[in-house]
């Protein structure tokens, strides 16, 4: 064990820390020194090195994200066509997460407060913290993640970009009566943007889950004589005018072996988890994925759950019944399928279920990588001829 002040020890108890403690006594018997000299040395050059790092900013289809936990929202973009150059968190294992399946990006770790300035992109985005908003919350103004948006503004100041993705629970188009997303929309046109705000269904874009989220779109002032945002015409679904239904828990996961489902978490059922359906059939989307094992929704396998009353449902004892696995609720999420989880299994599923899913944030995206591609080869930008037949926000 290596002692660090009074309090805090480094285990070395991985062979990998034991070779390379080796390396560095043999590095200081060559050079005549201390242990303990050897590793002040390698770890100042470590550390100016580690706090020098440098982002190449204004590049095109560049993306500053914050609060950008596991990546979900960071990988639709990248789907769509573009690079997220830099990314902030502040969770110590969804950094882990982020940091191994993008590892171009420069990741700033910690408070979003802390950072001191952003780099120019074309795109700011993020999701920020949301249970002050959410209906299962307590919904309460006064909470302080309320205002974290505060820094997403601020980022718009720095970052300058020509357009910014915001996304959040559905809850907070109603709570305060309007005026806290209205208060937001101000803010954000204040900083000289052209916003809407729309709220949709996940399960419209191909993601096999009802999952209902606000993005909220900016557009640069002197972008938006060019370009208005218009919601993309759903891909999935009923009454969409396409061959194209909804994606289903069989597309999603029916191809897992038993040996390719993961870990599970498993406890009792509380009172609470059975106040409602928490199974959906293998023809049918999956519930909302949420950031918990314990809320995870029932595998379609087995017998439906059975409705006694209101508030009172109960799981049929002529079969057995499971949550969803935190690599099941990762694919329902649309992650890539080699995606890479770090921390323990209750931090995996909080991952997987705060993320936005993949495929719902590149089509949100697209028509902003669309008028990008056109901008940055001197082409004068289209609609979509069929996106003029989708005018309206539909929720389905």
């Amino acid at each position: 064990m290596f002692k660090l002040k009074k309090t805090q020890l480094i285990s070395l108890s991985q062979a990998k820390h034991r070779e390379l403690l080796n390396k560095i006594e043999l590095l200081a018997e060559k050079e005549n020194r201390s242990l303990s000299d050897a590793i002040l040395d390698l770890l100042n050059i470590g550390y100016s090195e580690y706090i020098n790092r440098s982002v190449q900013e204004s590049l095109p289809f560049s993306v500053v994200s914050l609060f950008a936990g596991a990546g979900g929202l960071d990988t639709g973009l990248e789907m769509a066509g573009f690079k997220t150059i830099w990314a902030n968190e502040i969770d110590k294992d969804a950094c882990e997460t982020y940091m191994v399946n993008h590892p171009d990006t420069y990741v700033e770790r910690g408070d979003v407060r802390n950072v001191k300035s952003f780099p120019k992109a074309d795109v700011v985005v993020g999701g920020y913290p949301c249970q002050g908003f959410s209906l299962a919350g307590n919904r309460l103004i006064t909470d302080e993640r309320n205002f974290l948006y505060r820094e997403f503004v601020r980022a718009l100041r720095t970052s300058n970009p020509k357009f910014f993705i915001a996304e959040n629970v559905k809850g907070m188009v109603t709570m305060g009566g309007g005026r806290i997303i209205e208060a937001m929309v101000e803010d954000f046109r204040n900083q000289g943007y052209e916003v809407t705000y729309h709220l949709v269904n996940a399960k419209s874009y191909g993601v096999p889950q009802d999952r209902e989220r606000v993005f909220i779109i900016g557009v640069r002032q002197d972008i938006s004589k060019e370009f208005k945002y218009k919601l993309p015409y759903p891909t999935h679904g009923d009454g969409f005018d396409t061959d194209k239904p909804y994606v289903t828990l069989k597309d999603a996961i029916g191809h897992l072996k038993p040996n390719e489902v993961g870990e599970i978490y498993e406890s009792g059922f509380s009172s609470r988890f059975l106040s409602r359906n928490r199974k959906r059939a293998w023809n049918e989307t999956s519930f909302t994925i949420q950031a918990s094992g314990r809320h995870a929704p029932l595998h379609p396998s087995g017998e439906p759950m059975i409705k006694l009353g209101t508030d009172e449902w109960i799981l049929p004892e002529t079969s057995e019944h499971r949550r969803l696995s935190a690599i099941e609720c990762s694919l329902i999420q649309t992650f890539p399928a080699d995606y890479i989880w770090k921390g323990s299994l209750g931090s995996i599923y909080k991952q997987i279920g705060n993320a936005v899913p993949c495929l719902l944030a590149k089509a949100i995206s697209q028509p902003i990588a669309d008028f990008l591609k056109a901008y940055y080869n001197g082409n004068e930008f289209t609609l979509d001829p069929e996106q003029n037949k989708y005018e309206k926000e539909l929720v389905r």
